[in-house]
């Protein structure tokens, strides 16, 4: 097939690296423009990123002569791509701004940004887990006038760890749940070089994140009502984020209780036959196995397992009834890729084969 021009948004930092990255031979789809800062407009992408390459694979050779466009460029940028990943580093209104200015030159925009979760009609999407939130698109169109054009967001890095978890277990109605996330220096977009300050040290507090990893699991579990998707009222969460010195890879205590408590070989059931369109439909990025369970009992660990399913999957372990709540167990995920670059790639897969993503 004739693949999909994709254009990346913010392409120079360490998110827009791991999109570079991750399309490098994708089935689908294929970089042709990057857009960055007017500092970078001009250069080409070598140049531009010029010795900040932060990924342990090598740049592609593919993209490193591609002249990199001024992002404000809109009408440059969209004329070059069917749809584009958005990754820009600016301030909440201003990536409102420009994601909806790139939706009204109808050039989808897949977000990893967090400007557009609470947009009412942009869908937030694990696509395991609500793929038909993707049914707001229409109502989003008909607001900003456009054809083809609309904004799609993936949601928090740090709520990968535990979400798919507790969606395989929704039935039983989860009513209560505490979570403590570990998380790794990528969520910041630093390495150990530019951040040698988190070298043997633990830092429990990052702006902002207990905030979104408690609300937008409600937003990921709400439904379709009057053009906007309304959030959900259960689970009551309540989180700690706490930074500490690990290359990549989000991790995540979790207690939790039910309304209806499920036996723990239930648990693990659902757990290991829970899948989704990505893995009904064989997407090119869905990992075979989304939710794995790991019975050793130092299990999952960050750096021997962030890695599962390319980084597309979600390990758990330390599965136990608790004494204050129901049952509590361990989560992780890798955060650069499927809590960041690879589950926007995901999304991108789900709405093309949706129909929501065309060719111009």
């Amino acid at each position: 097939m004739e693949k999909f021009r994709v254009g990346v948004l913010g392409g120079t930092g360490m998110v827009g690296q791991r999109f570079i990255s991750l399309l490098e031979g994708h089935p689908w789809y294929e970089v042709t423009v990057i857009a960055a800062s007017p500092r970078s407009a001009g250069k080409t992408y070598e140049e531009a990123v010029n010795g900040r390459w932060k990924l342990d694979t090598p740049m592609p050779q593919r993209v490193k002569s591609i002249v990199v466009k001024d992002v404000n460029d809109v009408a440059a940028v969209a004329g070059e791509a069917d749809f584009v990943f958005s990754a820009v580093d600016m301030s909440k209104d201003e990536i409102r701004a420009i994601e909806e200015a790139y939706a009204k030159a109808e050039t989808p925009v897949v977000s990893n940004n967090s400007a557009h979760r609470w947009t009412p009609d942009v869908p937030m999407m694990i696509p395991e887990l609500n793929s038909e939130h993707a049914d707001v698109i229409p109502y989003q169109r008909a607001r900003l006038g456009t054809r083809s054009g609309f904004i799609a967001v993936k949601p928090n890095c740090s709520i990968q760890s535990y979400t798919p978890a507790l969606h395989a277990l929704l039935d039983y109605r989860p009513q209560v749940v505490v979570a403590t996330t570990y998380q790794a220096i990528s969520g910041a977009g630093k390495t150990f070089a530019d951040w040698p300050e988190m070298v043997d040290n633990v830092i429990p507090y990052i702006g902002g994140e207990e905030e979104k990893s408690e609300q937008e699991p409600l937003r990921i579990w709400g439904h379709l009502e009057n053009g906007v998707i309304v959030k959900a009222q259960k689970p009551l969460i309540t989180t700690q984020c706490i930074r500490v010195p690990v290359t990549n890879g989000h991790m995540a205590a979790v207690f939790v209780s039910f309304e209806k408590k499920p036996e723990r070989e239930e648990i693990l059931r659902r757990w290991a036959e829970f899948k989704g369109l990505p893995q009904e439909w064989e997407l090119p990025s869905a990992p075979r196995q989304f939710i794995r369970y790991m019975e050793e009992d130092n299990r999952p660990q960050t750096a021997l397992d962030r890695d599962y399913e390319r980084g597309m999957g979600v390990c758990l372990g330390r599965l136990r009834e608790d004494t204050v709540y129901d049952y509590k167990f361990v989560g992780l995920s890798h955060n650069t890729v499927r809590g960041a670059a690879g589950g926007a790639i995901l999304c991108a897969e789900l709405l093309t084969r949706q129909g929501y993503i065309v060719k111009k």
